[in-house]
């Protein structure tokens, strides 16, 4: 098989990732390298030359950084919530335990007992 001349814009094929997420990288990492050529070569169709004039955008930016801060503020409140959850079960671990004290109820020490787990 004949060796291709390669030119200093043409890119190495990599082997194919072995998950989904890494060709899916691989492609969409292509696809940018094939657009990059065909600008640089005058031969690219307005709608790709506009997508990345729109990416590199002021508008574009700013609704990226307001997609992260939103981003931001759900995964504090899944924190809040996941905290939450864990302190209603330690206060309820811990009533059990109170009403095993005075008497009202048993307490399993066999099994898992209030200062088996760990508070947090």
């Amino acid at each position: 098989m004949a060796r291709r001349k390669s030119d200093e814009n043409d890119y190495a094929i990599p082997p194919p990732a072995t998950t989904l997420e890494g060709r899916e990288d691989q492609l969409i990492a292509a696809a940018v390298n094939l657009i990059e050529k065909r600008i640089y070569e005058e031969t690219a169709s307005a709608q790709e030359v506009l997508w990345f004039a729109k990416q590199g955008s002021v508008r574009a930016r700013e609704e990226l950084a307001e997609l992260k801060s939103k981003n931001q503020v759900l995964l504090a409140r899944v924190v809040e919530m996941e905290n939450r959850a864990s302190s209603e079960e330690l206060m309820e671990r811990a009533l059990k335990a109170f009403k095993g004290y005075r008497g009202d109820e048993e307490v399993d020490v066999e099994g898992e007992g209030f200062y088996d787990q760990e508070p947090y």
